[in-house]
């Protein structure tokens, strides 16, 4: 941890995996035992994780999480939020189950509607993305585990070089919106 004295801030630098586990960024040895594991925390972190606007660290930390005087400026393998669970919600409001994208290991506590027409898939890299929170930069990366059990549901209509252009999810056929993403994959992924 740095501490700026003259804003009385402190600095705390993270990494996060692809797989994401979230580490102290000068974590020699990275696994289990020595990511942060607690989903109350991680909840917490990650509804405070926004792209990195401070003007500070910005090319090697491009998001940040504020928690009080503390600024966690955080670098990952490709994007922080990773989804890790499809769940099944009921909304009270509508009083029907949905489908929910959880991320972070936090599932019950990190979700967002799981929209299956907004999967993109990149042709280069193989990985799989889905819209996330805005502030967070509008999209994550589907963990592999999941992408695996996605894949054999996805439909090639222009062929596999292309990319997929439509999937079936729970009987049904949606067809992949192709554009919600262009303007928030990381350049390193396009």
């Amino acid at each position: 941890m740095c501490k700026d004295n003259r804003q009385n801030l402190e600095f705390v630098n993270i990494f996060i995996t692809s797989t994401i586990k979230l580490f102290l960024d000068d974590t020699r040895i990275r696994n289990f035992t020595s990511c942060f594991k607690d989903k109350k925390f991680l909840a917490f972190f990650f509804k405070r994780l926004k792209k990195n606007n401070t003007g500070r660290y910005v090319e090697h930390f491009p998001y940040v999480s504020l928690c009080g005087p503390e600024r966690n400026f955080i670098r990952c393998d490709d994007l922080p939020i990773v989804f890790t669970k499809v769940l099944k919600v009921y909304n009270s409001a509508t009083k029907k189950t949905e489908d929910c994208f959880g991320y972070a290991h936090a599932e019950e506590l990190l979700m967002v509607p799981f929209q299956p027409d907004k999967i993109y898939m990149d042709i280069q890299s193989g990985r799989i993305y889905h819209p996330a929170p805005e502030k967070a930069g509008g999209i994550g990366l589907v963990r592999s585990q999941i992408a695996i059990e996605l894949s054999p549901l996805f439909n090639f209509e222009k062929g596999e070089e292309n990319g997929p252009t439509h999937i079936f999810w729970e009987n049904r056929k949606y067809t992949l919106d192709c554009n919600w993403y262009k303007d928030k994959v990381p350049q390193a992924v396009r």
